[in-house]
């Protein structure tokens, strides 16, 4: 992996004031508690979100806020990141503490999941200060492709996570 990047250490005001901010729903026919174990478990990420090739936990659990792993994106990224917020079966938030890519100045996750009559809401924030190329790419290519992109990734983490549901019964 190349050398890490220290990013920007922003914090949950981040999600208000980033120059480009991302915010999309769904609806989860599982339990709060069966998305947040696909979602704290490193091997399901990359079943739903192809970019991520591998996470690993860094902190030993009980996880919550000051919990660090680190994620990697193919060969040529990384990320280490830390929590910033953590409510068990409700909410995760992370921060990149350091990028293997000079193409954010910070970036910032975060996964919110209320309990619905079928089963579960998650909306996922996304905030990025972009750097360098990304942020021409994200001029140029508009914030929409983003978050088409956002949401065809949800669409996968609920197929995942009511599939990986349907065969735990």
């Amino acid at each position: 992996m190349p050398q890490k990047h220290t990013c920007e250490p922003v914090d949950l005001t981040f999600f208000d004031s980033a120059p480009y901010r991302f915010r999309n729903s769904i609806d989860i026919g599982v339990t709060p508690e069966q998305l947040f174990e696909v979602l704290k478990d490193p091997d399901a990420w990359h079943e739903w979100l192809s970019s991520i090739t591998k996470v690993n936990w860094t902190s030993p659990e009980p996880f919550g806020i000051g919990t660090t792993r680190t994620v990697e994106m193919g060969k040529s990224m990384a990320c280490d990141e830390k929590f910033l917020a953590w409510e068990d079966n409700r909410r995760m938030t992370f921060r990149f503490d350091s990028a293997s890519t000079k193409s954010f100045n910070a970036f910032a996750e975060d996964y919110a999941i209320e309990t619905t009559t079928d089963g579960c809401r998650m909306t996922w924030t996304v905030a990025i200060n972009p750097a360098g190329g990304t942020r021409i790419a994200l001029a140029v290519a508009k914030p929409f492709l983003m978050d088409l992109i956002l949401r065809r990734y949800l669409k996968e983490l609920r197929k995942f996570s009511e599939s990986r549901s349907a065969v735990a019964e």
